[in-house]
């Protein structure tokens, strides 16, 4: 069913509905998740939200703009409050054109001289528009309408400015005849008696709007004690809400200096990646992204809790609700990487996972990475991924290591590396040429690892971030049997490549891109990155 029929069904079906307003994407699908059946597009709201005034300050081009993101952000219908139509006649039938372009649902015009000024602030009888001209603008849309349930509102001022509910009465019934679908009756004063008293007085069996900003006192079971009230509109609260929590978190963020105390008072990041639709575009990048088949995976997970005072395997630890093990199978997963080892160690019984192979390291306690590698290596049979159990890491740099792996076929492993020594046991690397800062760096190499771990001014050093692809799986192997596995680290691995004449690509990422978790604080910055 289309957006408009939805709204029209609200509309003729009895009992009355709240629309709430929403003024973008991000609050349209709040007010959906909240359990309302319709949105108002609020022009205060809107423009509030851009930083200018309600008086006619953005043109409706720039409404569209927002109007389109905040439809495809949610299933609800949308009334728009479409001011006075932007103009005459020809200006309002535009309007409405473009937004049956957008699947929007209804319209709601103001009977005010363009440029408008906000209801609330506005004091002048001459502001209101000529009733018969107004009347036909309304005709004009009807008219140029193709949505055959598309709905136009035809709001009254006349309460608003002090007109009278005569004046009201006289120009719903104009504006009614000249084709409106409905009116919304619009009153400033603190209770509902310019309401009561135009609902009194109208005798048409009209769907009626009202939108209790000012009488929010006055009950809603007195409100729609007149079954023609359907609508009941919310007008501006969301942005309301969003200026008094902003102003609040801003002030504490200024006043502390720090955003310690000011974490616990805001949504986490996971929220917005929630509503956002995250997981909607991990599923589809599953089915449209290319697929790498031909690439296995290990896991190393091995060790201990290490500083960390925890009784499970680093790799079980949560980041966003979600294991550190469980977001690295979805990365791999998302990429077509199916064929996944873990070498487990420490508390190896819990980590069970469908649809992986396990691999028990029973020396944990007395070997390090490279031995756990050393396990796993005998078992590959075409290129693999190498991840440490404990490295958490955005997903694009995988997409990154396997396009640089079809494209630099002549490195035998690929490292993916970090400029800054963050973690404080990452190894020190030395390429082949100082970093470009542009970072369009495609042919890095190692060619030496370094003792000195001090940051380097030359700035040609990386640090290892736990993320390799070992391409050249027979030589890595090999390597391995030659080593004395329970006394090396992964830097001797490393050297060893490089001595035997390896070639060790590398890949350069940011440091937001990558946490290795060791501590307290590396899991809170895990959770900021997702």
């Amino acid at each position: 069913m289309n957006k408009a029929k939805m709204f029209r069904e609200l509309l003729n079906t009895q009992g009355h509905f709240f629309l709430m307003e929403a003024h973008d994407g991000l609050s349209a699908k709040i007010v959906e998740e909240a359990g309302f059946q319709a949105v108002w597009a609020s022009g205060l709201s809107i423009t509030a939200s851009l930083g200018v005034r309600d008086n006619n300050e953005i043109s409706y081009t720039q409404l569209l703009d927002v109007l389109e993101y905040m439809n495809d952000a949610t299933d609800l219908p949308i009334l728009v409050d479409g001011d006075t139509g932007y103009g005459n006649f020809n200006n309002a039938c535009r309007l409405l054109q473009k937004l049956e372009q957008l699947g929007i649902a209804a319209v709601c015009i103001e009977d005010k001289k363009f440029p408008k000024t906000n209801s609330f602030l506005e004091t002048k009888l001459d502001a209101l528009a000529d009733p018969q001209e107004f009347a036909g603008k309304i005709r004009a849309m009807k008219e140029a309408q193709r949505t055959k349930d598309f709905t136009v509102v035809a709001r009254l001022e006349s309460l608003i400015v002090g007109a009278g509910v005569e004046d009201a009465v006289r120009r719903a019934q104009m504006y009614l005849d000249a084709g409106a679908d409905a009116i919304l009756v619009h009153s400033k004063r603190s209770t509902s008696k310019d309401i009561d008293d135009f609902l009194s007085a109208f005798d048409r069996q009209v769907p009626v709007f009202i939108v209790p900003t000012k009488y929010y006192t006055v009950p809603v079971s007195h409100l729609t004690r007149d079954k023609r009230v359907r609508g009941i509109i919310w007008a501006n609260q969301n942005v309301r809400a969003c200026v008094t929590a902003m102003q609040a978190i801003c002030q504490r963020i200024y006043d502390d200096g720090c955003i310690t105390n000011a974490e616990g008072m805001i949504a986490p990041v996971s929220e917005l990646f929630r509503l956002q639709k995250n997981e909607e575009y991990l599923e589809m990048e599953k089915k449209y992204l290319p697929m790498y088949p031909n690439v296995s995976a290990v896991i190393l997970a091995a060790g201990g809790p290490g500083a960390l005072d925890f009784s499970k395997p680093k790799a079980l630890l949560k980041v966003n609700g979600k294991r550190i093990l469980d977001h690295q199978l979805s990365v791999l997963a998302s990429a077509g990487v199916s064929d996944i080892t873990v070498v487990r160690g420490y508390k190896s019984e819990e980590i069970q996972t469908d649809d992986i192979k396990v691999i028990d390291n029973d020396k944990w306690k007395d070997t390090n990475a490279v031995y756990s590698l050393a396990l796993a290596a005998p078992k590959m049979k075409q290129p693999y991924l190498m991840l440490y159990g404990d490295v958490f890491f955005k997903r694009y740099l995988l997409r990154s290591i396997l396009d640089y792996s079809e494209e630099q076929s002549d490195a035998d492993f690929i490292l993916v590396c970090v400029k800054e020594d963050y973690i404080k046991s990452g190894y020190a690397l030395k390429l082949n040429k100082k970093l470009d800062v542009f970072g369009e760096d495609t042919d890095l190499t190692v060619t030496e690892v370094c003792a000195e771990k001090e940051p380097d001014a030359s700035g040609d050093i990386v640090y290892f971030s736990g993320l390799m692809m070992i391409k050249n799986y027979d030589a890595a192997a090999a390597l391995l049997r030659e080593l004395d596995l329970e006394s090396v680290h992964m830097a001797n691995f490393i050297v060893r490549a490089l001595e035997d004449g390896l070639t060790l690509g590398v890949i350069v990422s940011s440091q937001e891109a990558v946490v290795d978790i060791n501590s307290l604080n590396d899991l809170m910055k895990a959770g900021e990155i997702g």
